[in-house]
């Protein structure tokens, strides 16, 4: 839309006011129009994205983004999981405490959470050993598990990020 407005491209004519006017096709305008139409349409979509963000925040007892991976509890009888330290499978995850759940989605832009988990659910939070990956800054570690065997590893540069989600969990849950 925008080449079409630069001037070497506008079929310009003199009107006789001596005024320069631009000339366009029926379709020209009709396609202006809907290209208009489809960005007033993002905008809104936009905004209510935003409000929507905004609502979650404020509503929010704690949100943040961290560093994310899960894993399954063994289960009696199964062999131990392969050590897996030198895999990188740690997602960045933008985290939400609010009432009674905790939810994570994959932006904070995103509207509705890509998962979540009762806090009636855990069982266990607690810390991990401080690891630096791959040259970075020093890492700060802690994990929450749920009664269904699934373990949330977590993770921050920031030690205080990770000891404010540890107090919030460990009040919430009651543990």
């Amino acid at each position: 839309m925008l080449n079409l407005f630069s001037p070497s491209k506008l079929p310009w004519m003199s009107g006789t006011d001596g005024q320069e006017k631009v000339v366009l096709t029926a379709a020209e305008v009709e396609s202006l129009r809907s290209e208009i139409a489809a960005l007033e349409e993002r905008e809104a979509h936009f905004k209510a994205q935003l409000e929507h963000i905004d609502e979650v925040v404020r509503a929010a007892r704690l949100s943040g983004y961290l560093d994310m991976r899960m894993r399954w509890a063994t289960l009696p009888g199964e062999p131990l999981p392969v050590d897996d330290t030198d895999v990188d499978d740690w997602l960045p995850r933008y985290f939400v405490l609010q009432g009674s759940c905790i939810f994570w989605y994959s932006s904070c832009t995103d509207l509705s959470p890509q998962d979540s988990t009762l806090l009636s659910d855990v069982v266990e939070v607690g810390t991990l050993p401080c690891l630096r990956r791959d040259n970075e800054d020093k890492r700060y570690y802690f994990y929450i598990s749920t009664r269904y065997g699934l373990k949330y590893e977590c993770s921050s540069i920031s030690k205080v990020k990770v000891d404010s989600w540890l107090e919030a969990l460990r009040s919430d849950c009651k543990l």
